[in-house]
């Protein structure tokens, strides 16, 4: 099977989103791996038990990132195998399981045009990724394909409400650009059942987190700003919540965890 470079179109020709994502997420690999939030108890309780990993797992986690799932499924026992557009991320992930112990092992790739065979895995899995991605049904298309008649996909992202989804995107935007667009989670039911996938659970929780530490320095004005308006309007119109603390502004992303099941038939 070939595969593409991550940065290529299927022609051939540079991806000027993905280059813009392997950006970012070089300049951002070693804090994003030290935030706290990545690895939050409740939202890692929340994210295994969707999961189910075991000793006869073989699992796959798409955009893996810094690896902070990938190796808490391998301390549960599952096979893992992590994949990420990024190679800073990978050094990242491969570094924490070496600090943890874990055996997981560790790719650069394309979500949209997985580097595996079809039926190879039990379980598929995604962590804050789809809100980078201009085609996200491409890639379930993939995750489908590489996931076995039987197991289990599992989506994990944000999911603003409805009514608050244009200006969610604006101050995601301001302070990352390689966002696309965050879906609602009925826009990612819809996806799941498009794909004809069987729907076995969602459940949702809020990620707290300081400004400070979201955003650059340099970058912090203009979502400051935002949030202050926001804050003065008494509205929730991002559906992020922000409030002024003694230590700065603090704000939440509101999560989803979608888990289907590829039909046997």
């Amino acid at each position: 099977m070939s595969v593409l470079p991550a940065t290529a179109t299927p022609s051939g020709t540079p991806d000027p989103h993905n280059a813009t994502v392997i950006r970012q997420f070089t300049r951002w690999a070693a804090p994003f791996a030290d935030l706290p939030i990545h690895a939050e108890a409740e939202s890692m309780a929340q994210t295994l038990n969707a999961c189910a990993p075991g000793p006869a797992v073989k699992a796959l986690d798409v955009a893996c990132g810094p690896g902070i799932v990938s190796c808490a499924l391998a301390e549960a026992g599952a096979e893992v195998t992590g994949l990420d557009l990024t190679p800073a991320m990978i050094a990242q992930a491969s570094a924490r399981a070496d600090r943890l112990g874990v055996k997981a092992s560790f790719q650069t790739g394309n979500a949209m045009v997985l580097p595996f065979e079809d039926a190879q895995f039990d379980l598929v899995v995604t962590r804050y990724s789809f809100h980078h991605m201009e085609t996200p049904q491409a890639c379930l298309a993939e995750m489908i394909r590489v996931c076995h008649p039987g197991g289990r996909i599992v989506v994990i992202d944000a999911t603003p409400a409805p009514a608050c989804q244009s200006q969610y995107d604006h101050a995601e935007k301001l302070r990352d650009p390689s966002h696309t667009t965050a879906l609602t989670l009925s826009q990612f039911m819809a996806l799941g059942y498009e794909a004809g996938l069987h729907h076995i659970q969602t459940s949702r929780y809020r990620l707290e987190s300081r400004l400070n530490d979201q955003v650059a320095e340099e970058d912090r004005e203009a979502l400051a700003s935002f949030f202050m308006r926001e804050i003065a309007s008494g509205e929730n119109r991002s559906d992020m919540v922000p409030r002024q603390t003694e230590g700065g502004i603090v704000f939440s992303f509101p999560i989803s965890i979608v888990v289907w099941n590829r039909p046997s038939a």
